[in-house]
Protein backbone atom coordinates (compact mmCIF):
# COMPACT_ATOMS: atom_id res chain seq x y z
CA UNK A 1 0.00 0.00 0.00
CA UNK A 2 1.10 3.56 -0.66
CA UNK A 3 3.06 4.91 2.32
CA UNK A 4 1.60 8.41 1.89
CA UNK A 5 -1.92 7.00 2.05
CA UNK A 6 -1.15 5.01 5.20
CA UNK A 7 0.29 8.12 6.86
CA UNK A 8 -2.73 10.19 5.85
CA UNK A 9 -5.12 7.58 7.22
CA UNK A 10 -3.10 7.41 10.46
CA UNK A 11 -3.35 11.18 10.77
CA UNK A 12 -7.10 11.16 10.13
CA UNK A 13 -7.68 8.38 12.68
CA UNK A 14 -5.68 10.37 15.23
CA UNK A 15 -7.88 13.44 14.63
CA UNK A 16 -11.11 11.45 14.93
CA UNK A 17 -10.09 9.66 18.13
CA UNK A 18 -8.75 12.87 19.70
CA UNK A 19 -11.99 14.65 18.88
CA UNK A 20 -14.05 11.79 20.31
CA UNK A 21 -12.07 11.76 23.56
CA UNK A 22 -12.63 15.48 24.01
CA UNK A 23 -16.25 15.75 22.86
CA UNK A 24 -18.05 12.41 22.77
CA UNK A 25 -16.76 9.80 25.20
CA UNK A 26 -18.73 9.65 28.42
CA UNK A 27 -16.68 6.96 30.23
CA UNK A 28 -15.76 8.26 33.70
CA UNK A 29 -12.46 6.36 33.57
CA UNK A 30 -11.22 8.66 30.79
CA UNK A 31 -10.18 12.06 32.13
CA UNK A 32 -10.45 14.28 29.06
CA UNK A 33 -8.04 16.85 30.46
CA UNK A 34 -5.26 14.34 31.18
CA UNK A 35 -5.37 12.17 28.05
CA UNK A 36 -4.00 12.95 24.60
CA UNK A 37 -3.42 10.88 21.50
CA UNK A 38 0.25 11.22 20.63
CA UNK A 39 0.50 8.94 17.60
CA UNK A 40 -1.37 6.39 15.48
CA UNK A 41 0.44 3.73 13.48
CA UNK A 42 -1.61 1.85 10.92
CA UNK A 43 -0.34 -1.37 9.35
CA UNK A 44 0.20 -1.36 5.58
CA UNK A 45 -2.84 -3.56 5.01
CA UNK A 46 -4.97 -1.24 7.20
CA UNK A 47 -6.04 -4.13 9.43
CA UNK A 48 -4.67 -2.73 12.70
CA UNK A 49 -4.17 0.75 14.13
CA UNK A 50 -2.02 1.14 17.22
CA UNK A 51 -3.10 4.26 19.09
CA UNK A 52 -0.54 5.72 21.49
CA UNK A 53 -1.99 7.80 24.30
CA UNK A 54 -0.23 9.93 26.89
CA UNK A 55 -1.91 9.92 30.29
CA UNK A 56 -0.99 12.28 33.09
CA UNK A 57 -1.17 10.40 36.35
CA UNK A 58 0.02 7.33 38.17
CA UNK A 59 0.01 3.74 36.92
CA UNK A 60 -3.52 3.13 38.24
CA UNK A 61 -4.81 6.12 36.27
CA UNK A 62 -3.09 4.86 33.12
CA UNK A 63 -4.55 1.38 33.54
CA UNK A 64 -8.01 2.82 34.18
CA UNK A 65 -7.78 5.01 31.07
CA UNK A 66 -6.74 2.06 28.90
CA UNK A 67 -9.71 0.05 30.22
CA UNK A 68 -12.06 2.91 29.34
CA UNK A 69 -10.61 3.28 25.86
CA UNK A 70 -10.79 -0.46 25.23
CA UNK A 71 -14.45 -0.45 26.27
CA UNK A 72 -15.07 2.40 23.82
CA UNK A 73 -13.50 0.63 20.80
CA UNK A 74 -16.85 -0.07 19.14
CA UNK A 75 -17.96 3.54 19.40
CA UNK A 76 -14.57 4.81 18.19
CA UNK A 77 -14.55 2.42 15.20
CA UNK A 78 -18.05 3.62 14.26
CA UNK A 79 -16.91 7.24 14.45
CA UNK A 80 -13.86 6.45 12.30
CA UNK A 81 -16.16 4.80 9.76
CA UNK A 82 -18.47 7.81 9.74
CA UNK A 83 -15.63 10.30 9.24
CA UNK A 84 -13.13 8.47 7.02
CA UNK A 85 -14.00 6.73 3.78
CA UNK A 86 -12.53 3.23 4.27
CA UNK A 87 -13.75 -0.18 3.20
CA UNK A 88 -12.58 -1.83 6.39
CA UNK A 89 -12.04 -0.04 9.69
CA UNK A 90 -8.81 -1.18 11.36
CA UNK A 91 -8.88 -2.95 14.72
CA UNK A 92 -7.81 -0.48 17.41
CA UNK A 93 -4.98 -1.30 19.81
CA UNK A 94 -4.40 1.20 22.61
CA UNK A 95 -0.98 1.60 24.21
CA UNK A 96 0.41 4.06 26.73
CA UNK A 97 3.03 6.38 25.25
CA UNK A 98 5.84 6.61 27.77
CA UNK A 99 8.23 8.68 25.65
CA UNK A 100 7.62 11.94 27.52
CA UNK A 101 8.22 10.25 30.89
CA UNK A 102 11.33 8.58 29.51
CA UNK A 103 12.57 11.94 28.23
CA UNK A 104 11.98 13.57 31.61
CA UNK A 105 13.89 10.75 33.32
CA UNK A 106 16.87 11.24 31.00
CA UNK A 107 16.72 15.00 31.53
CA UNK A 108 16.78 14.50 35.32
CA UNK A 109 19.78 12.18 35.01
CA UNK A 110 21.66 14.75 32.94
CA UNK A 111 20.76 17.47 35.44
CA UNK A 112 22.04 15.38 38.35
CA UNK A 113 25.32 14.69 36.49
CA UNK A 114 25.81 18.43 35.89
CA UNK A 115 25.10 19.14 39.58
CA UNK A 116 27.68 16.52 40.63
CA UNK A 117 30.24 18.05 38.26
CA UNK A 118 29.63 21.50 39.75
CA UNK A 119 30.01 20.15 43.28
CA UNK A 120 33.30 18.41 42.42
CA UNK A 121 34.91 21.61 41.03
Amino acid sequence: MNIKRVRRISSEIKKVISNCIINSLKDPRIDKLNVSVTDVKVTNDLSFATVYVAVIGDDDKKKETLEGLNKSKGFLKREIGNNIDLRHIPQLIFKIDETSEHGMHIENLIKSIHEEDENVD
